[in-house]
Order: C-alpha cells, then structure tokens, then sequence
C-alpha cells in the first residue's frame, strides 16, 4: 500500500491462527508466509481501527466432519437449506491452535471478533454467520461497530483467502463499505481457487491491493 490510508479506513486481519498454518489442523497454501507482513503492518500504525477475527470453535461444531458419521473432511452436505463443507476439527475454544498467532504484535487492535462460536452455525465472514436455522445471515455486530465509529471504507487481509477473508469482503461491500483485500497478505486453501476468487472480487467491485 503506497497511499496514505484515511481515517476512516479500518483494517481487517481474518483468522490469522496456528490452525490455519502448514501443520496445523486445517492447513492455508503458505498460510505462515503473511506473518511477517501483517506483523510489520500492524506495527506501521497505519490504521486508525483495527479488527481481528478469530475463529473460536465449539467442541463438536456442526462445521467439524467428526461430528457427522460416514463424513470425511472436505464432504459437503447440506446445512439449514445451504452447501457446507466439513472441515478437519479446527479452531477448537482454548487451544493453542486457535489463538491469535503469537508471532504477530497485536498491540494495534481495538477488537478482537470471535465468530464460528455457536455450535450449530459456521461463520466465514466477520460482518454475519453463513446461514441460520431459519434462512438468515445473522449479524455478528461488526458492521455497527465500524460505523459507530465512522468508518466506511475497510482492507481486508488474513486467511484463507478463498473462504473468510473472501466471504468477510464479500459481506462488507454488500454493507455499502468501500471494500478493499491485500492479496499478498492473504493465503487460500489451495491455489487452484485463486481464478475464481479474483473473477468473484472483481465482479463485486472489491478492489485488490
């Protein structure tokens, strides 16, 4: 980013968490090669607002292939009328693999949004749950918190790529914020999603830094 960035600019870092890193339980492509990045943009003091996402997980979580018998990792099915996909357990409350990455300095935050924590709902996005028992996206509050304190215009970076932080800019620009994503401080599940991820950014007006 060359530009100064305004004030009423807030940065999103997206689930940036041992989990999602290679060895972890539901490894990024390169997930560990952003933390040098977001650590030393963090440290930039660049933003005004700064809100991380943190995927904090049930044991059980209807998201967790373990909790469907005869399911494996990366199945789909169908879930409150919508595709899921089952992950390898991941992110589980008060694990070490779902913390904040501690070789990050989290100094700048002035929130921290746990999402994915009711068990029978998943949550990609940071701004609402995939999709309720009853046909809804539920909000996570997150866009009232940014208005709140006039921000209209957020940057989104973290992982995966192809998922939260896609579905997190998706959510925003649909919110009316001026949506931007730093594709060198993100990382997807797999590369082969990358195509589809650009056509899916630039058909909704999201900018890519």
């Amino acid at each position: 980013m060359s530009h100064a960035v305004s004030a009423t600019t807030a940065l999103i870092v997206v689930d940036v968490q041992p989990d999602f890193m290679p060895g972890g339980a539901l490894a990024c492509h390169e997930g560990d090669a952003i933390i040098e990045g977001i650590d030393a943009l963090l440290r930039a003091r660049r933003f005004r607002h700064v809100v991380a996402t943190q995927d904090w997980h049930p044991r059980g979580h209807v998201s967790f292939a373990s909790s469907h018998p005869g399911h494996a990792p990366f199945d789909g099915i169908t879930l409150h009328g919508h595709a899921q996909t089952l992950w390898p357990d991941h992110c589980v409350q008060g694990t070490p693999g779902a913390a904040l990455h501690p070789l990050v300095d989290w100094s700048a935050l002035d929130a921290v949004l746990r999402k994915g924590s009711d068990p029978g709902v998943d949550s990609y996005s940071g701004f609402r749950e995939n999709h309720g028992p009853h046909g809804t996206r539920p909000s996570t509050g997150l866009a009232g918190w940014l208005r709140e304190r006039g921000v209209d215009e957020v940057v989104v970076c973290g992982l995966a790529r192809d998922v939260c932080v896609l579905w997190t800019a998706q959510d925003a620009v649909a919110l009316g914020f001026r949506t931007h994503l730093l594709w060198e401080l993100s990382r997807p599940v797999t590369p082969a999603s990358d195509a589809a991820t650009c056509a899916a950014l630039q058909a909704q007006g999201i900018g890519i830094m």
